[in-house]
């Protein structure tokens, strides 16, 4: 976001050099801006508002904040005297400004962990009504699969590598990441999450299966950039290669 970062800056600095250029009753022979040229730096004012709001999660539902409190907290903000460098100027608002790191943090944890405990519970539910499919089988640890072809030569070994294409699917099927190639990708077979692990041990070279893997079996509580806290992660995997681990000789 460093294009927003910079536009942000060349905005402020815009704004504080036409402060001072309130209309006048003085008679001069330079313009103040147009109306239409009001519009436009109205509009860039809501892009880079908007920036904020999507960059700290508000994108997906605008309803999760109050507009009229927004426009009241901005008004309240350009009415307010003083200078923002005086401790007390934060006393003419409703709440401290200096509290808005901790309030927002505060805020997005909530939401954080309502979106987690929802996961863990569409994921269960998910995961039961899967496991009663004929063409499904769970594993011990909990992982579920469908083989559709099995391979050849020996199963995948954790320490082996192999060059795989993929697509990784939400249970709701939003597709979070895919890799199609003539030669496919390779990794270790046990550097990735565990579920891919064990699923992988299922299949040799030339294996295709669809893993339904729990959310402990992949990114957890933690869940990453692409796939929220505790998310059910379904992966299409086709095994184009297998390179057998072979221990160095001492």
């Amino acid at each position: 976001m460093k294009s927003i970062k910079i536009f942000a800056a060349a905005l402020v600095a815009m704004l504080a050099l036409s402060c001072n250029a309130q209309k006048s009753n003085v008679k001069v022979d330079v313009e103040l801006p147009s109306a239409g040229q009001v519009d436009s730096v109205s509009y860039l004012i809501g892009v880079n508002f908007g920036a904020f709001l999507k960059n700290n999660g508000f994108a997906e539902d605008l309803s999760e904040v109050n507009m009229s409190e927004i426009k009241k907290g901005m008004v309240d903000f350009l009415k307010a005297e003083g200078s923002t460098y005086d401790p007390a100027f934060g006393e003419q608002f409703d709440i401290d400004p200096n509290m808005m790191n901790q309030i927002l943090g505060d805020f997005i944890a909530k939401k954080q962990a309502y979106a987690a405990a929802v996961n863990i519970a569409e994921g269960k539910a998910f995961l039961a009504k899967n496991a009663k499919r004929a063409d499904v089988d769970t594993t011990a640890s909990g992982l579920q699969y469908t083989i559709i072809a099995e391979g050849a030569g020996e199963k995948i070994a954790p320490n082996d590598t192999v060059w795989v294409n993929y697509k990784g699917t939400l249970i709701d099927g939003t597709v979070f990441d895919e890799h199609h190639s003539e030669a496919g990708i390779d990794f270790v077979a046990n550097r990735v999450i565990r579920g891919w692990t064990e699923g992988l041990g299922l299949v040799g070279e030339g294996g295709k299966l669809t893993l339904y893997i729990p959310s402990e079996l992949a990114y957890g509580e933690r869940g990453n950039q692409a796939i929220a806290p505790n998310s059910v992660l379904i992966f299409d995997v086709e095994v184009l290669k297998v390179g057998k681990y072979a221990p160095e000789a001492r």
